[in-house]
């Protein structure tokens, strides 16, 4: 396939509410769908997040899901997490107060608690208008960026479900579930942030189910590689070269 047949960057559909809603309600179910395929000593294998096991994982995004369901647990845990990381990044302070926060549950009781979380956390953030609106800095690649409140609970909270079930896959063997409607969604979105972000001619052949050819502008770099891999090296997990040395937040 070739660039005349790729899908341009530049006219990837942003994600916006209620697809949004949809993707995020769906990420959260499909986690938990991975995590009752294991083994029980699948749960204590090491993931490539520096210090957590697939167990400590799983609690980080039960954690988060439920941060995000209601004023009072955001602000309960955005301040425990504050605390926490002192003068260090905020992101690791919170991780971290949802990681121990959920480590004496039972699998079975995280679970139950994961899907009950996950319908209620995306209804949650699609309504969050005034809070959609507050900037808030984050680093990306060493370099702070200010985001809206919006592009987080709309994508990255997302994303950030979606990469841990990656990691969860790699760490144990586990197959992923794959569909170009969901998976596809995400990775294209990815892709064209990725295509902003360096401001560079390509073709971008991914490969999978989630997968798909791109292009932007005439020229440059042509890229050929599994869509999850893509998606892992931008996450930083792993090494690229070239373009693929552009970073996008998951």
């Amino acid at each position: 396939m070739n660039a005349m047949t790729a899908i341009d960057l530049n006219t990837v559909r942003p994600i916006e509410r209620p697809e949004a809603t949809t993707l995020a309600e769906t990420e959260v179910a499909r986690f938990a769908s991975m995590l009752r395929s294991l083994a029980p000593a699948d749960w204590t294998r090491p993931t490539d997040c520096p210090l957590w096991d697939v167990r400590a994982m799983a609690g980080h995004v039960l954690g988060m899901t439920e941060t995000f369901t209601g004023l009072r647990p955001f602000a309960t845990t955005m301040r425990a997490g504050g605390k926490r990381a002192g003068d260090g990044p905020f992101v690791d302070g919170l991780t971290a107060v949802q990681v121990d926060a959920n480590a004496q549950l039972t699998n079975d009781e995280l679970l139950r608690r994961l899907d009950t979380a996950g319908p209620k956390a995306a209804r949650w953030r699609a309504r969050r208008r005034l809070m959609r609106r507050i900037p808030m800095k984050e680093e990306v690649d060493g370099v702070e960026e200010t985001w809206r409140m919006g592009y987080l609970v709309d994508i990255i909270l997302t994303r950030d479900t979606w990469m841990h079930r990656t990691d969860g896959a790699k760490a144990t063997g586990t197959p992923l579930e794959l569909t170009a409607e969901h998976d596809g969604r995400v990775v294209a979105d990815a892709a064209a942030e990725w295509g902003r972000r360096h401001g560079q001619p390509c073709t971008l052949h991914l490969t999978g189910p989630a997968g798909g050819t791109y292009a932007q502008g005439a020229g440059g770099e042509e890229i050929t590689i599994d869509a999850i891999d893509f998606c892992r090296i931008l996450s930083g997990r792993g090494t690229g070269e070239g373009l693929l040395r552009q970073q996008v937040p998951f």
